[in-house]
Formats: structure tokens, C-alpha cells, sequence
């Protein structure tokens, strides 16, 4: 495995939700013919941050709770509502992401941030901190690496092609769409990374080679992302994950921790499959000892590079301070 504005005022995004302004928010609405428009929501910012390629910076994250606890609420409601524009979707999950990965290191924090969210979200946050934990609880602490990997960052197929892949494995195989979204998106960030693993993973579902060959598992090119897909239901219908799906998922990465995060994930697109949305929009991170480094699509290195090396040539990838939880 690859372990890969604030707030809005009276703005109801078909949750059934509405939250009051607070200091530092702004909703901008387009009125045209006395009819309201798509609103885009406004995230923090700070015009000193430096950007990416793609004109974006890292998310900022607000030290307030209460502020915070707005700020992810409105967020998640944005991601959810068919108003939002498209072209918001990836600073809106990308925020998102941000928010969870800090949160998941600071317990005191997470639980004054949980105490200003309304009750109707607070499963949704405390799925997502406790998926989050999981992967966390897999990987040790004080080893952090000072260099990037050899890998190129790519822009996933469309969120509904994916869907449609997922979609076709679960008829085909019995396995739930949820689960395969969940692994796609904890494996490759839904197909994002195209790299080899240390352990010699490859493709957007991270399989080796030699289970690849496996009889009835692989067929087609491991790295495409639909022949990958149904590759991974296959699999694990293999390891019995039609009779238990944390046995098949113990076959994928024999850990329950990964079990746990993944089936998390796919509680929550279960739940509401606009949750999809988010997660399908998350970026690529890497924990090295300089902080949670962004690695946005356009990342491409093929050869490992220290990360004083990278961050010199692509300061837009460094988190500000806040929005890295170590």
C-alpha cells in the first residue's frame, strides 16, 4: 500500500444545516435576474503563500476551534450540494483532506473542534479522524523520510468513469463499489500516484506483480485503472471477501488497521455516496521529516530527490504553519 474560504453565512446546501456568520467568513453569490446563482465559498488565504503550477497553496487551517469547526462543516456541505461549481470541487476536498490530516494528530484539539460541530456531523468527522488514525497507527512515528519518491502524479480518470468501473466489479464479483472506491483511494489516491512501491507495488490498485499472475486475479495492464479495479474485486473475492470482507481486505494488507480505514471510508460513501465527491478530489500527501508535503498533479521525479532539493524548486508544496499535525 501507498500510504498516501471560511465558513459560510445563511447558506443551506441541501443538508439541512445553516450556519450563522462568523468573524472572517464571506459567501459570494452570483444574482442575475433576481435569482441567486451558484455561491462559491470562500476559503482561507493568504497572498504571501506561495502557489503551486495550477495557481493553488497549500490550505491553511484556522488555530480557532469554533472557526475550524465552521470552516469544515461549510466545506463538507459544499462538496455535497449539487449547486457547488465544478472547478471549486478540488480546493474543497483539498481543504477537506488538510483539515482531517491535522486533526488526526492532535487529540485535545480534535475534541474542541467536535464540540462546536452540529451533532448531524459529528459521526461523518469522527469516521474520517478515526480512518485517518488507523493508517497513522500503521506507520511509526519517528521515521520520517528526507527524500521524495520516484513518482509521477497524474490526474485520476473522471470521478463517474471511475464509478463506472467500480460499479461493473461489484456486478461482476459481489463486492461492494464502496469498498473498491475506498481501496483505490487509500492504494493510489484514486489513481493519482503512478509509481512502484518499495515492496514493488504497482497501478492505481497496488498490486505486485506476482499476484498480479495469480490465476483469475490479473487480466490486462496492471497500471489501467479499470483492468486494475476489477482485478482488486477479484482478488478479494479470492482472499474470502465475499464471506467476510475484512478477511479479503487482511489479503490485501495484512493489517486491521488497513481494514479498519478502509471500510470507514466506505461507510461513508455507503452513507451519502456524495461523500465520494470529497475523497475524489483529495490530493497526494507525503509525511517526511520537513512536514506533510503536498504533492500536486504535475509531480513527476524519476529518481528519488531529497526534499530541501524539491521544496527549493517548488516551495508551494511545504505546509504553513497550522496545516501540517506534526
Amino acid at each position: 500500500m501507498l500510504a498516501a474560504g471560511l465558513g459560510c453565512g445563511a447558506l443551506l446546501l441541501g443538508v439541512g444545516l445553516v450556519l450563522r456568520p462568523h468573524q472572517g467568513v464571506t459567501q459570494a453569490a452570483i444574482v442575475e435576474g433576481g435569482q441567486e446563482q451558484r455561491a462559491v465559498l470562500q476559503l482561507p488565504t493568504d497572498p504571501a503563500l506561495p502557489l503551486n503550477p495550477q495557481g493553488r497553496h497549500y490550505p491553511l487551517v484556522p488555530s480557532d476551534p469554533v472557526e475550524l469547526a465552521a470552516l469544515l462543516v461549510s466545506v463538507e456541505q459544499a462538496l455535497r450540494s449539487p449547486q457547488t461549481p465544478a472547478e471549486e470541487l478540488p480546493r474543497l476536498g483539498h481543504q477537506q483532506q488538510v483539515i482531517y490530516r491535522v486533526l488526526s494528530h492532535q487529540p485535545e484539539r480534535s475534541q474542541q473542534v467536535r464540540r462546536s460541530i452540529p451533532v448531524a456531523w459529528q459521526s461523518i468527522y469522527d469516521r474520517h479522524l478515526a480512518a485517518r488514525r488507523s493508517f497513522l497507527a500503521m506507520h511509526r512515528s519517528d521515521r520520517k523520510p528526507t527524500a521524495l519518491p520516484a513518482w509521477r502524479i497524474i490526474p485520476p480518470e473522471p470521478a463517474e468513469v471511475l464509478i463506472g468501473y467500480y460499479k461493473e466489479a461489484e456486478a461482476a464479483t459481489g463486492i461492494e463499489w464502496e469498498v473498491l472506491a475506498a481501496v483505490n483511494l487509500v492504494e493510489s489516491g484514486m489513481g493519482r500516484i503512478d509509481g512502484v512501491s518499495v515492496a514493488n507495488a504497482q497501478g492505481p490498485m497496488q498490486f505486485l506483480p506476482t499476484t498480479w499472475a495469480q490465476a483469475g486475479v490479473g487480466k490486462g495492464d496492471i497500471r489501467d485503472p479499470h483492468d486494475a479495479i476489477h482485478a482488486a474485486a477479484r482478488y478479494l473475492v479470492r482472499r474470502g471477501g465475499l464471506k467476510d470482507i475484512r478477511k479479503g481486505l487482511w489479503g490485501y494488507n495484512n493489517s486491521d488497521n488497513y481494514g479498519n480505514a478502509v471500510l470507514t471510508y466506505a461507510s461513508l460513501i455507503r452513507e451519502d455516496p456524495s461523500a465520494y465527491v470529497g475523497l475524489y478530489h483529495w490530493d497526494i500527501h507525503f509525511a517526511a521529516a520537513a512536514g506533510d508535503l503536498w504533492l500536486p498533479v504535475g509531480y513527476n521525479q524519476p529518481r528519488p530527490i531529497a526534499v530541501s532539493t524539491y521544496l527549493s524548486q517548488f516551495p508551494a508544496s511545504a505546509p504553513p504553519a497550522g496545516s501540517s499535525g506534526y
